[in-house]
């Protein structure tokens, strides 16, 4: 190759030109008046000069003005759920698109509202840019969160809820705070999917048990209540198990009910952590395979067990937009003064089953929950797009 007029070369490097017929013909420079003259053009059109571009890669993101290094704060019912490690990847991969610092992350390991609170409320003595928090109170009666939440708002700190949002008492919703927007999924309308699906699975009538993590708690027990309210009119007994909060109480609370109770007709759960360990009770018991079962979230435990038969389905919120869509939204609330106010936002609904499991399990990727990556991947997709069920009320 001939030598690259250092005109063209600065435009190549200055403009990151993939191969392609305009930089071909720049290298050559074919059918243009002057290589030099069109590089400089090229430059030129774009605003860039090497001084131009490294100031405006370092003093803004994207079209987006300079801001300050905004610390925006997580508030978590369950911190070290396999359920939110996809939540985790979506909130650090939105602040790194956004130029800010990683937001914070903490509350409770054991969806303990006292913990959270105690979080939250040093977020505000920090002055947080902006606060997510699930909102896991039990009945509308309950002011847990709405008392931090308000006094955040007061303070001139936006808040958004994500996963939880308050109580859902027979399918109607109470917001729990004051907060901007809601980011998850309508849980008692899928819930109520998770029962449909499993009164058509299931071979004849009898005992179906729900296990869920915490009773009560306004992220899991609308989940249970939707199921309940569909599968109750076709005459099934609903059985709801307590499995607890952490995922290492969850396999023995599972295995000793089943070994009790060999004769129910279906099995699910409504939380992730129980929905991973159901599989493998059900087999050690002799009912994988047997029975109905599913539940929620794509823990990789939760995969396997749908490839190998031992569960039938399960239902995916999105973690990963769960932890991404806050972030973008604290940080246009702050960048527009408020003027752009945040939407309540339906992560959705997707039924995983055998029949679309492999791709979960082919590609190893932070957006849901699958293990052997740190950081965001590009996943080839090919054929049809399966819509998600749309979960928000009418």
């Amino acid at each position: 190759m001939g030598k690259v007029d250092p005109k063209v070369d600065e435009a190549i490097q200055t403009l990151n030109m993939k191969d392609g017929p305009t930089r071909r013909r720049l290298l050559a420079g074919t059918g243009l008046v002057s290589a030099t003259a069109a590089a400089s053009a090229l430059l030129a059109a774009c605003g860039s000069s090497p001084s131009s571009a490294s100031s405006a890669a370092k003093g803004a993101v994207g079209n987006f003005p300079k801001t300050p290094a905004w610390q925006f704060w997580f508030v978590n019912h369950v911190t070290t759920n396999p359920f939110f490690v996809p939540t985790i990847f979506g909130l650090s991969d939105a602040a790194a698109l956004l130029g800010i610092p990683k937001p914070k992350w903490g509350g409770s390991a054991t969806s303990n509202p006292t913990e959270m609170v105690s979080y939250m409320k040093t977020a505000i003595a920090a002055k947080a840019a902006g606060i997510a928090t699930t909102v896991i109170n039990s009945s509308p009666s309950d002011t847990t969160f709405r008392t931090p939440v308000s006094q955040a708002m007061s303070a001139g700190i936006p808040v958004v809820s994500y996963n939880a949002d308050g109580p859902i008492i027979k399918g109607k919703a109470y917001p729990g705070t004051n907060r901007l927007c809601y980011v998850g999924q309508a849980l008692y309308l899928s819930g109520q999917q998770l029962g449909t699906r499993i009164a058509s699975l299931a071979k004849s009538k009898g005992t179906v048990v729900i296990f869920i993590a915490t009773p009560g708690t306004a992220n899991i027990q609308p989940r249970s209540d939707g199921a309940a309210s569909v599968l109750t009119p076709l005459g099934f007994t609903v059985h709801q198990q307590a499995t607890g909060a952490l995922t290492s109480q969850e396999t023995t609370a599972e295995k000793a009910y089943l070994t009790g109770h060999k004769s129910i007709v279906a099995a699910c759960a409504v939380d992730a952590g129980s929905t991973e360990l159901l599989g493998p009770a059900l087999a050690s018991v002799g009912l994988a395979g047997k029975i109905p079962a599913g539940g929620f979230d794509l823990t990789p435990g939760t995969l396997t067990a749908i490839n190998s038969g031992q569960l039938d389905f399960t239902i995916n919120q999105d973690p990963y937009l769960q932890g991404f869509l806050p972030v973008l939204y604290l940080y246009l609330f702050n960048l527009t003064g408020g003027l752009v106010l945040p939407p309540d936002t339906d992560t959705g609904l997707t039924f995983v089953t055998k029949s679309n499991v492999g791709p979960y399990l082919k590609y190893k990727t932070t957006y849901e929950g699958s293990t052997g990556a740190s950081k965001p991947t590009l996943v080839p997709r090919t054929g049809p797009i399966q819509n998600p069920i749309a979960t928000t009320s009418t």
